[in-house]
């Protein structure tokens, strides 16, 4: 089968573009005719190679924001009765995101031969969330698939306004890391052998702070690709400990143990477990379906292990009270909040309520790190480049004596 893209119109004259798969040209036109009776364009899509390499997308981060909007286009088309597969190609068609567009126009083919909606969506996309997935499957199961749409629309809108919460709050910061990187790159690798030379045609002896500059000059001149070299293998050892299993639960759990991103991780890892058991539970997944999933949506691989093991503990007849109560990681609030939940039957809107608190709590932490990093952050450029000028200027005063 090969892969054709195409613009035809459809029926009431709207330009749409897509994918479709045929054996040749004229099986992809007869089967973009079902649907749309005038084709305007079609073009093969080249494989293998290079064209894979070229075409690949190297951002394998689904952007949630574009996800939070499709789920609410989904919530309400589907209210009005409209085929699934129909629903599909006008989602496709107002949404600006090229992945999710070509994950749709696939999967409306898919669904249209009886595939099941999250069946087809898991076929054409591997790096769907599993929330997102498992929540659909659940809303086809028990007949309530807008509902399921709706309440991810809740989800990832939360997520998204978080992540554009902490990006903006370390925009500042890092944008004042790299602007004193780059100068100070640019005084020891230019600037400074200047100055050497000037002073060593002129003789004399040099202050201490004046050769202390001077070798750290020359030893980055000199000894820069050692630099590079060893921050590459640091680079690469990391990566090697991250790909296995026991180094993914050993940095995570380090993570929780950090004197202050510990206290923000262990707050983001209790709003991703309340709101992430929200949704699955709202979507009609079982206590320990619902557990298995969020257990795989967690950041903190260690926490999400540990939730893991929750699974069997609450599907031999343990309450979900007792079994997180095991779990020292997760605040005493969260803990509470669990047992009101099952006690009073409103688990649902429980842990919704105790996941916006642990949301906005993240968001506050965040922002009371930052502000104490930035002055300090502030503080160390500004002794550098104190050091630097002192360092450059103490000579001048001396300079005129060897003229």
């Amino acid at each position: 089968m090969k892969s054709y893209k195409y613009s035809a119109l459809s029926p009431d004259g709207a330009r749409v573009d897509g994918v479709v798969e045929g054996t040749d040209e004229y099986h992809a036109v007869d089967k973009i005719k079902t649907e749309y009776p005038i084709v305007l364009r079609l073009q093969e899509v080249k494989t293998g190679g290079i064209w894979d390499f070229l075409r690949a997308d190297m951002n394998t981060k689904l952007d949630t924001k574009a996800l939070s909007v499709m789920c609410s286009q989904f919530s309400v088309i589907l209210k009005s009765g409209i085929s699934l597969d129909s629903c599909l190609r006008l989602v496709a068609g107002q949404t600006m995101d090229k992945r999710l567009k070509k994950m749709l126009m696939s999967s409306a083919a898919d669904v249209s031969q009886g595939i099941p909606l999250a069946t087809a969506f898991e076929k054409n996309d591997k790096k769907l969330p599993v929330l997102f997935v498992e929540t659909i499957r659940a809303g086809e199961m028990s007949g309530s698939l807008e509902d399921s749409f709706a309440s991810l629309q809740i989800y990832y809108e939360r997520q998204s306004d978080v992540s554009a919460k902490a990006k903006q709050a370390l925009t500042y910061p890092m944008f004042v890391v790299a602007v004193a990187i780059v100068v100070l790159i640019i005084i020891m690798v230019k600037v400074v052998p200047t100055f050497i030379s000037v002073f060593a045609d002129l003789g004399g002896d040099l202050p201490v702070m004046t050769q202390i500059l001077i070798a750290i000059s020359n030893w980055f001149s000199n000894y820069w690709i050692f630099l590079v070299a060893i921050m590459l293998i640091i680079f690469l050892g990391r990566m090697i400990w991250l790909s296995k299993e026991k180094g993914r639960l050993q940095h995570a759990r380090m993570q929780l143990k950090m004197p202050v991103m510990g206290k923000i991780h262990k707050l983001q890892a209790s709003q991703q477990f309340a709101n992430t058991m929200a949704s699955l539970i709202r979507a009609g997944l079982s206590m320990g379906n619902a557990l298995a999933v969020t257990s795989k949506c967690m950041d903190n691989s260690y926490l999400g292990e540990r939730v893991r093991n929750m699974v069997e503990q609450v599907e031999t007849g343990h309450s979900l009270t007792d079994t997180i109560n095991q779990i020292d990681e997760f605040p005493d609030i969260l803990k509470q909040m669990v047992g009101v939940g099952e006690r009073t039957g409103e688990m649902v809107s429980t842990l919704e309520t105790v996941g916006k608190f642990y949301s906005q709590e993240t968001e506050y932490q965040t922002k009371k790190v930052l502000a104490r990093l930035e002055p300090t952050m502030l503080i160390i450029i500004a002794l550098l480049a104190g050091f630097v000028v002192i360092a450059v200027y103490l000579p001048m005063f001396t300079m005129y004596n060897y003229m």
